[in-house]
């Protein structure tokens, strides 16, 4: 009760089977007494450079500190002008005010949609996220929780060892490890839904109940052991 959850989402579409996910994890997270805060990619239109303005508001989520000497007002512009990686730097002192961070998404040509990379690169910035000699364990955002949750075109034997996909190990280790743990977050374990649009309607309805199932456990999971021999063991 009282954890701040924050979901970045990047769906175009609210009836697909990412947004049923994303529904269920802000209705079971909010009946557990989370603050859920949900970043719509797409319906926020965050695209292209110089950041968009509503990048903002998640920042003033995540970190807020007496250190601030930009006020709120100024702050829209700051974004249009693509100063928004200058600000952060001074506010790496300040208390971070999320306990979990959660990304809804399809996976694409084998990694996170390039929205979802650009909301990355714009927020998980250097002085804010990590810093030359604080990343990894020692990362600016540690003791935080971190989940990746998506879905596939391929099937699940596709994406095994033997598979034409190999292991989806492999493709988790840049966006867990390369940005999640590099940044101190503790990673759990992805929840993956292999192939929804290829199965029966049961069977989707067996991979939702299941999301819903984890979730009313899910601050009771320990954490991958983020090494290299999780992934390629």
């Amino acid at each position: 009760p009282g954890k701040k959850v924050l979901i970045v989402y990047a769906h175009q579409e609210p009836k697909s089977f990412n947004g049923s996910l994303l529904k269920i994890a802000v209705e079971e997270l909010t009946k557990q007494g989370c603050s859920v805060t949900v970043s719509d990619l797409y319906a926020m239109h965050l695209g292209g450079s110089p950041p968009m303005p509503q990048v903002v508001s998640v920042l003033w989520m995540l970190r807020d500190g007496p250190e601030m000497t930009v006020n709120r007002k100024n702050l829209s512009s700051f974004c249009k002008a693509g100063l928004l990686p200058l600000l952060t730097g001074s506010w790496k002192k300040a208390g971070t005010r999320f306990h979990f961070l959660s990304a809804q998404f399809p996976l694409f040509w084998f990694s996170m949609p390039a929205i979802l990379k650009g909301w990355m690169d714009r927020v998980l910035v250097q002085g804010f996220a990590y810093d030359l000699s604080k990343s990894y364990d020692g990362g600016l955002l540690q003791d935080k929780l971190s989940l990746f949750s998506f879905t596939t075109g391929g099937t699940t034997e596709m994406y095994s060892k033997g598979g034409i996909g190999g292991d989806i190990r492999y493709v988790l280790w840049p966006m867990q490890h390369g940005i999640m743990h590099f940044c101190g977050l503790k990673v759990l374990e992805p929840h993956i839904c292999y192939a929804p649009e290829n199965v029966s309607v049961e069977k989707r309805k067996e991979m939702l109940s299941a999301w819903t199932q984890r979730l009313k456990t899910l601050w009771k999971e320990e954490p991958i052991d983020c090494s290299p021999e999780w992934y390629f063991k």
